[in-house]
């Protein structure tokens, strides 16, 4: 996936701006995308602390662009407009110590269109990242929330799983929402989705508040006139073995062969992609953010010079893709 990813965005000079540019991680990630021009990194931060965490580690910046808050020239335009963005929240004082730190300085300069997207996280909690982007970029048309989702990765397999890092206790419009977010991202990415909404029920099998929320959005979905099948409330088992499935679920037309999954929560979605990434060998890119109007995307602060590299190159595609 990420070759053909590279492929799409090589050499046209895409722009990403990186909000913790002296990170040891992001150091590397950003030295090996310029060398290999795949895209333009641009660092934010410190420049003294970023040339000296550089030079610490033996990384040559000479090409790469570092842009520091406090020197940007064109810092009163950004004020007005942050002003006008946030009319009643913010005054000319507070927008301008606002815009002094990296992931706010970084998320305005998205919107302004100075770059194409953003990558942050690293050091940065989520919410430091995706609250800028709320507040300034805001959701596409047609969405009222953000969500997430992983793609997972291990040889020739591909899953997905979502809403793994941003809604904490998602309510069923909220499940229907996320669940038709991460359908159309992981077809941006080649994927065709079979969805199942995941519970510790299947069809009925045992009750509960959390059941009823997950059939709940199910029985909406299945409601629309979608193009890819959708099953749930559905176990795990149930979801991905034929065998279980015909126990369980014999008259469902995708049980068993589910590939992309939506949890009930964050604290199982969360749970779950790691126990597949650090117990099933399963490589996991993301979180991808959905649901923003510009490519805004978060790192996790466990992430390695590896998942930046990738996940700098997923943020740099959703520039050309229907977002």
């Amino acid at each position: 996936m990420i070759d053909t990813l590279i492929e799409k965005i090589k050499g046209k000079g895409t722009r990403i701006v990186f909000t913790e540019g002296s990170d040891a991680r992001i150091l590397e990630a950003a030295v090996r995308l310029h060398k290999e021009n795949i895209l333009v990194p641009v660092l934010l931060g410190n420049r003294a602390e970023i040339t000296g965490a550089a030079a610490s580690l033996g990384y040559d910046l000479e090409g790469i662009e570092m842009l520091d808050p406090r020197e940007y020239k064109n810092m009163d335009m950004m004020v007005t407009k942050v002003v006008e963005l946030r009319k009643g929240k913010l005054d000319e004082a507070q927008a301008r110590e606002a815009c002094l730190k990296t992931n706010f300085f970084g998320t305005m300069y998205v919107k302004l269109g100075c770059a194409d997207g953003l990558l942050g996280g690293a050091t940065y909690s989520t919410a430091d990242t995706v609250r800028p982007a709320l507040q300034l970029v805001k959701t596409r048309p047609g969405n009222s929330i953000v969500s997430s989702c992983f793609i997972l990765l291990k040889d020739k397999e591909q899953l997905v799983m979502g809403d793994c890092s941003i809604n904490i206790d998602p309510s069923a419009d909220d499940l229907v929402e996320i669940t038709l977010q991460t359908a159309h991202t992981v077809r941006q990415f080649g994927i065709e989705p079979s969805v199942g909404l995941l519970s510790y029920s299947t069809l009925g099998s045992a009750k509960g508040s959390s059941v009823d929320k997950v059939k709940e959005a199910a029985t909406r979905l299945k409601r629309m006139p979608l193009d890819f099948g959708v099953e749930g409330e559905i176990q795990f088992d149930c979801a991905v073995a034929p065998e279980v499935a015909k126990l369980k679920a014999p008259d469902s037309k995708v049980a068993g062969k589910i590939n992309t999954f939506i949890f009930p929560n964050i604290d199982a979605g969360n749970i779950g992609y790691k126990i597949a990434a650090r117990l099933g060998g399963w490589e996991a890119i993301g979180p991808i953010l959905q649901g923003l109007n510009a490519p805004i995307n978060d790192l996790s602060r466990g992430c390695n010079a590896e998942e930046v590299f990738k996940m700098a190159i997923v943020t740099a595609a959703q520039k050309y893709m229907d977002i």
